[in-house]
């Protein structure tokens, strides 16, 4: 992988609004059931957990603390906080953070850049390959990692579980060309300009469309 250099603890134990513009151009490797796809990781987003950075983040998993759903935000950096979105979507997240706070980076879209074949097969309704990863549902759809059974996978050492191996990658230096903006669909003011943390590289066109959450639109103006 040309110009990245594995993921380790060390870079990923910032906080989550100033580790996540780094993933971009990162890349996400995942093996289930010898099936890989790949990833280049294109849109992010950050969440805080309670007592993590100078704001609270309303618009956290772990605003409240930590709780059994949450519980691999407040774990070590590295690991994939793989949660359950509608009932339906399993989510990625790259957990970040200093030592015993909870952090998570969403990620958001990204360009399947190695097994097409596969993330064709699971995302079936994909017309275009720009829309295989695009937006957090779809990205682990095409990836593979599934909630219950793959939430808390390590990224760093690539240790197996549940018959699925992930690997992150990241740029060796920052990219250029570097959006942020408010998260997509938070309710109230979490979904503002107030929490600038989505990040995402200009003009790619595996970035999801933004849209306001409930209560956003209200609550910046």
């Amino acid at each position: 992988m040309t110009g990245l250099v594995p993921a380790t603890r060390e870079a990923l134990a910032g906080l989550p609004a100033e580790v996540a513009p780094r993933l971009l151009g990162g890349v996400l490797r995942v093996e289930v059931g010898g099936d890989v796809v790949a990833v280049r990781l294109t849109e992010v987003e950050a969440y805080h957990g309670r007592g993590t950075g100078p704001v609270p983040d309303p618009g956290s998993h772990a605003r409240m603390g930590p709780t059994a759903r949450n519980a691999t935000m407040w774990g070590e950096p590295g690991h994939l906080y793989v949660y359950l979105s509608h009932g339906i979507h399993s989510c990625v997240n790259v957990v970040c953070g200093p030592d015993g706070v909870a952090g998570g980076i969403l990620l958001r879209g990204a360009e399947v850049i190695e097994g097409q074949d596969a993330a064709h097969a699971r995302r079936p309704a994909a017309r275009l390959a720009r829309d295989l990863a695009r937006g957090p549902g779809r990205l682990g759809d095409a990836v593979g990692l599934r909630h219950p059974v793959h939430d808390g996978i390590d990224a760093v050492t690539g240790d197996e579980r549940a018959g699925a191996i992930a690997r992150l990658h990241l740029p060796a230096s920052p990219l250029v060309g570097v959006e942020a903006g408010p998260r997509v669909g938070v309710a109230g003011v979490a979904g503002t300009d107030a929490f600038p943390w989505r990040f995402w590289i200009a003009g790619d066109p595996t970035v999801s469309a933004f849209r306001w959450g409930r209560g956003a639109r209200e609550a910046a103006r």
